[in-house]
């Protein structure tokens, strides 16, 4: 079925899909409560980005073609570049295309209560916790169009649960694999930590298709209960033909602690919204994206902080470098609400332009409405030093290998900060092959 806009979604299409899928009533009529919200509500309206003329409604909704995979030896090379040392593949999902490829999960994780599994399954088997979380705290159905088009279509993601009191000490990684070129992804990531919980969960977005053309509309869910933990990362490197909206937000209860750590390599045209909430006294939340713009994409990034709960700590670190006629905005907001008292909001953001024609914005924001606080920023965009790229080039660097290691030296600052080493190294690799 071809959707030109949302009041051509037939809600015929959205019963036959979640029948299909084995959905509880509760999801189908989610679903459908979505897509009639979806008819009247507003795009979202990034600051400093037209999006007008991005197609985020118009697509081929239909099955895709999916490879599943017995063993981590069939999987594409540029898959297996990703995953973490053998030891550590117990805990792992991909799904290709829409399809659930492969899962494992430790038999001592397992015995704990630890569920991890493919949304549609924990839709069906883990109902009660799904309904408690989904698109309640941290995300709402009715936000924009896309918030309600990517409810009621979701079509792949995945659903992380932690127990009370568990610690798990090894990193739980998640691959989505692309490489379809015309059927869209609404993809849904739910992580939710208990009391006293606390996890490291690792994601990555691949293209093993250069051409590969269509929609991500994907949205994460964080949920870090009173005392819990959540160190997320990912690294995103999806195809120049994939327009992305991605919605990864946070809800951080009493003295709960979350952290991003987001590498954004996309090709292709993407906005960004990266928000957490801390609710609870004393929570705390630490954002930091590295982001490397080529071609002619235009991306926008925003990363909101807002603080509800008193003694909270938020802290956002941005770097950035484009290249060629790449252009990004960098929105950065601190947001301290009446009664978050002794609460401190500090953010950094860096952008460097490498070509005339590169465009870069960092747009630093604190919004107070509390006196007893603390607050500060820093903002910087500029061109590369020519007189350090005359000092490595008169030591016998060519000027593309001079580039090369200035980009490494601007972005080394977040990098090294990053606190999963399994997406530092990514990141880093990606970053080689982006400006080699």
């Amino acid at each position: 079925m071809t959707v030109e806009t949302t009041l051509s979604v037939n809600q015929d299409y959205v019963r036959s899909f979640s029948a299909e899928k084995g959905e509880p009533q509760w999801f189908t009529e989610l679903r459908l409560n979505a897509l009639q919200k979806a008819e009247d509500l507003p795009m979202p309206r990034p600051d400093k980005t037209r999006i007008t003329n991005w197609n985020f409604t118009q697509f081929e909704q239909h099955a895709l073609d999916s490879e599943t995979y017995d063993s981590l030896d069939q999987l594409p090379e540029q898959v297996k570049l990703v995953i973490e040392a053998e030891e550590t593949n117990k805990n792992l999902y991909i799904q290709h295309n829409q399809t659930p490829a492969f899962l494992s999960l430790s038999e001592e994780l397992k015995a704990q209560g630890v569920i991890f599994t493919d949304i549609f399954t924990a839709v069906k088997d883990h109902a009660e916790l799904v309904q408690k979380y989904f698109m309640t705290d941290a995300v709402k159905v009715d936000e924009h169009k896309l918030t309600a088009l990517h409810a009621a279509l979701v079509n792949g993601g995945t659903f992380l649960y932690i127990p009370k009191n568990v610690e798990v000490k090894e990193p739980i990684q998640t691959i989505y694999v692309q490489d379809h070129a015309d059927a869209p992804l609404f993809n849904h990531v739910l992580v939710v930590a208990d009391d006293n919980s606390a996890v490291t969960y690792v994601e990555n977005y691949i293209s093993v298709n250069s051409e590969a053309k269509g929609i991500l509309n994907n949205i994460t869910e964080l949920v870090a209960n009173d005392n819990a933990k959540i160190s997320y990362g990912c690294v995103d490197h999806l195809a120049e033909g994939i327009t992305t909206y991605v919605n990864r937000r946070g809800a951080a209860k009493r003295n709960a602690s979350i952290e991003w750590a987001l590498g954004m390599m996309n090709d292709g045209n993407t906005i960004s919204d990266n928000t957490t909430y801390l609710f609870g006294d004393g929570s705390n939340a630490n954002s930091k994206t590295v982001v490397v713009g080529r071609g002619k994409q235009t991306q926008n990034f925003t990363t909101n902080i807002t603080h509800f709960g008193k003694n909270t700590e938020g802290f956002i670190l941005k770097h950035g470098v484009m290249t060629e006629a790449a252009s990004s905005i960098f929105n950065g907001i601190g947001k301290i609400e009446h009664g978050a008292t002794k609460s401190n909001a500090e953010q950094e953001s860096r952008v460097l332009m490498l070509s005339e024609k590169a465009r870069g914005d960092a747009n630093p924001m604190l919004l107070i409405d509390e006196d007893d606080v603390m607050a500060g920023h820093a903002a910087s965009v500029g061109r590369v030093d020519p007189n350090q790229l005359y000092y490595l080039m008169s030591r016998g660097i060519s000027r593309k290998d001079a580039e090369r290691l200035v980009i490494h030296g601007f972005l080394a600052p977040v990098v090294n900060q990053l606190p999963i080493e399994a997406v530092k190294k990514q990141l880093t690799e990606v970053i080689e092959r982006k400006v080699k």
